[in-house]
């Protein structure tokens, strides 16, 4: 497909932004409160954090929705708010570019539970949640979807298959990975290695590889799974990685890497031929305005 993202991407790196959740938090989210509601409630405080991921130098925004579908927002009483919170999450990404040309990316995430038969969950309520996202998110305009943090083939399969159902102008998939206890690979909680979801993304036909999250997947860690998905593809990929290992403190995971270690590995990333690069868990604008320094010192 010839969307705008991947007709940028043929020509430069583009950087993507840092987290959402702990940003939220900070902007005075409660513990387990509904961070995607605020695109309604509080979409100024929304507006104020992806703001300062432009100002830092994103290319590219991912919409405040990953527990936007129906199945995640029933948990807070917010079900019946599906289309009015994702259609926010995009129009609030929109406006934080302002004039600026940016690219908007819908955040479709895990649905938090186990399908049938090993879960309560059938499949065809998990198909339902996900088009009903992916069908506001395309309404409202974005350039991309994104199916984000998943773990094993079947999330992700139809999380793709709806979005393409949707209309998605492109169509990420991406994969959270966990370093394994030898430390020699890194696998999904399903125990899927990068080169195997590589091959299962290419087969369903999606547009752009990913891998963001996981424990212990730090830049370096990303690099690997970026190398291991181009020796199988050559579909654009992009990769979001942690600030870092993260620690307990005080019965709160803290992510310690400082934009200035987090940035000293990002060539590593950009070598291993990654053409998106951004932040997860523990990544602040802090963190992209350095990684936007780099990408403009390089060639």
């Amino acid at each position: 497909m010839n969307s705008r993202l991947l007709q940028a991407l043929r020509t430069r790196t583009l950087l993507g932004d840092g987290a959402m959740g702990t940003q939220l938090q900070i902007a005075g989210l409660e513990p387990g409160g509904c961070g995607e509601a605020w695109n309604v409630d509080h979409p100024d405080r929304v507006l104020a954090i992806q703001r300062r991921y432009v100002e830092a130098g994103s290319d590219c925004l991912i919409t405040n929705t990953f527990g936007g579908c129906r199945i995640m927002l029933n948990r807070h009483d917010q079900g019946e708010r599906v289309g009015e919170i994702n259609a926010a999450g995009a129009r609030i990404a929109r406006e934080a570019f302002g004039t600026g040309d940016g690219f908007v990316l819908g955040d479709i995430g895990p649905f938090g539970g186990l399908m049938e038969p090993y879960g309560e969950f059938a499949e065809t309520t998990v198909r339902e949640s996900f088009r009903e996202q992916a069908d506001a998110l395309v309404e409202a305009g974005v350039d991309a979807i994104i199916i984000e943090t998943q773990t094993s083939y079947e999330e992700l399969g139809i999380g793709i298959e709806e979005a393409k159902a949707a209309g998605s102008p492109c169509i990420i998939g991406s994969m959270a990975y966990d370093v394994t206890q030898d430390r020699s690979e890194i696998r999904t909680m399903m125990g899927i290695s990068p080169e195997e979801a590589a091959q299962f993304m290419v087969n369903i036909g999606v547009d752009i590889v990913a891998v963001n999250c996981g424990a212990g997947v730090d830049v370096g860690w990303a690099a690997r799974a970026v190398s291991a998905y181009r020796k199988v593809c050559d579909f654009p990929t992009m990769a979001k990685p942690n600030a870092g290992i993260p620690e307990l403190i005080d019965m709160k995971v803290v992510y310690r890497q400082s934009p200035e270690d987090m940035v000293s590995e990002l060539p590593s990333l950009l070598d291993a031929g990654a053409g998106i690069v951004g932040g997860c868990c523990g990544s602040t604008p802090d963190h992209i305005l350095q990684f936007r320094k780099l990408l403009d010192s390089r060639p």
